[in-house]
């Protein structure tokens, strides 16, 4: 169980990097209207260290508790789906400038979070628990994120 542990921090840890460093907040994003319930931009790495370290305890509790080796790949499947869509969002949104596309792909990785549910539910009930702040977060994510797009003119083009 220590070198579960292990590797799950250290992905964490690494998907924690890479978001940070593919992350150009600058004078772009800050001058897109935004709601007044836009969290300031300090919360959102606390936010994901704290979700994302909640995800990887759940991995943990799935993986040493599944019955065999079947499941332990299916939950690695679905945790490198998952990182995969979770670390497009940011250059779709950020560094191509397209909150539209970016839209259209938090959807996919909500679709994600909840097929980690479902799938690590029999085997570690938990885990539910666990990814639920994930869930939430990624579906306030998407609401500010449709919202930011209705707010602003339309993206890709020319105006």
């Amino acid at each position: 169980m220590t070198l579960t542990i292990i590797v799950a921090a250290s992905i964490t840890i690494l998907v924690l990097g890479i978001g940070a460093t593919i992350t150009t907040v600058g004078a772009w994003y800050r001058s897109l209207r935004k709601p007044v319930w836009n969290p300031p931009e300090w919360v959102f790495g606390p936010a994901w260290a704290v979700i994302l370290g909640l995800a990887a305890w759940a991995g943990v509790l799935a993986w040493t508790q599944a019955p065999d080796a079947g499941a332990q790949l299916r939950i690695g499947v679905l945790f490198g789906v998952n990182i995969v869509l979770h670390l497009l969002w940011t250059p779709l949104f950020f560094n191509l400038r397209r909150p539209d596309w970016a839209l259209i792909e938090v959807a996919f990785l909500w679709l994600s979070v909840v097929a980690l549910m479902v799938a690590l539910a029999p085997i570690a009930p938990l885990a539910i628990w666990l990814l639920l702040p994930y869930l939430l977060w990624v579906a306030f994510a998407a609401f500010l994120n449709l919202t930011i797009v209705r707010m602003n003119p339309p993206f890709g083009s020319a105006a």
